[in-house]
């Protein structure tokens, strides 16, 4: 292999690496203002958005530990990359995908793993992380709260007892 395909493979190996997720998509039919917009899109969710050959991502993927996907690897192919969460970059594709008719997900990978098309398309209609995280807290957080209601409730009741009864003696409530 020619010295600059190496450097271009050893460059994709190394976003192939340091990113929490790879993303394949099939850009074709895409305009070039799709594809700009498309990028724009991605950058604010921390993702990039890379047109590479088959044959450098097949390199590339097997030199950073990948599965081998590649009977999934044809056509025009891109690569989205990110060091953040996945979700929210999925749920741009589909959005874009629904506005478009292009820019279909062929494959994608969190930590190595290969997920489907479907698996992504479950992802992408997840809430943001910090809904989730605060869901997950109030789940928590809900046995303690009813735990102290518990404990609190024998001593609520007797206070509403006495005061039921100091009402109907007419006395002045406390």
């Amino acid at each position: 292999m020619r010295p600059e395909k190496t450097s271009i493979v050893a460059d994709l190996s190394n976003k192939l690496r340091s990113s929490a997720f790879v993303l394949v998509t099939d850009y074709q039919h895409m305009k070039v203002a799709d594809f700009s917009e498309l990028r724009n899109r991605l950058a604010p969710a921390g993702a990039e958005m890379h047109v590479v050959k088959n044959n450098f991502l097949k390199r590339a993927m097997a030199d950073s530990g990948f599965p081998d996907v590649s009977d999934q690897l044809v056509g025009q192919t891109a690569v989205v990359t990110g060091e953040n969460d996945v979700a929210p970059v999925a749920k741009i594709f589909k959005i874009f995908a629904t506005e478009f008719k292009i820019a279909d997900l062929k494959i994608g990978f969190v930590d190595r793993t290969v997920l489907s098309t479907a698996e992504l398309e479950t992802l992408a209609e997840l809430p943001p992380r910090e809904i989730l995280q605060a869901q997950l807290l109030g789940l928590l957080l809900s046995p303690a709260t009813r735990f102290v209601r518990l404990l609190n409730e024998p001593g609520a009741a007797l206070a509403r007892l006495l005061k039921a009864k100091a009402e109907k003696e007419g006395a002045p409530a406390a």
